[in-house]
């Protein structure tokens, strides 16, 4: 129980990720969780007002099982195999976070100042963060695990630009954005 409640090295999961990523090409499939969401969409029958969600979303039925099972994995891991030692900060960004009032992790996921914190200037921050979320990738074609994990590895240029993107993106909300926030 121990080996799989630590921390894996990368190469064994990048390996893992690599693997699936060859079986995935193998069965002629590509990943990415956004697509789930216009698949869930379509299931409603709003692809006949809409023409975007109006396509067989049961070919995708496949990729609804990866959600399932994300969830699934990701309860698991919260609530079993959580090791409070995995979750652990360079002193400098702890630092910096405290200066903008958001508190250390504390071995959890999520820092308690973001996510307990029902201001309306925390849920407005939320709900425009989830709105660009979507916007983005809606408009880049697909999300961050969809680009940088199957786009890449087929090797297709809009995934290499997407992924720029999120880098960039990132850097600019870490640098920029965020002190203004907080």
């Amino acid at each position: 129980m121990e080996l799989i409640s630590q921390t894996w090295h990368w190469s064994i999961s990048g390996f893992l990720i690599g693997l699936v990523m060859l079986l995935l090409i193998y069965f002629g499939k590509t990943f990415g969780m956004s697509s789930n969401l216009r698949s869930l969409c379509a299931m409603t029958g709003i692809g006949k007002k809409i023409p975007f969600f109006d396509w067989d979303w049961k070919s995708q039925r496949w990729n609804l099982v990866v959600v399932v099972g994300a969830m699934i994995g990701g309860f698991i891991a919260v609530q079993f195999l959580h090791n409070e030692s995995n979750v652990s900060l360079n002193p400098k960004t702890i630092e910096q976070l405290s200066l903008m009032g958001i508190d250390e992790p504390n071995g959890k996921l999520l820092p308690n100042s973001l996510f307990e914190n029902s201001s309306p200037k925390m849920i407005i921050i939320l709900v425009v963060g989830g709105i660009l979320i979507g916007f983005g990738s809606r408009y880049a074609g697909g999300c961050t695990s969809g680009h940088a994990i199957s786009g890449l590895s087929n090797l297709q240029m809009p995934s290499l630009k997407a992924v720029i993107g999120f880098f960039i993106g990132g850097l600019i909300m870490a640098h920029l954005l965020l002190p203004l926030l907080f």
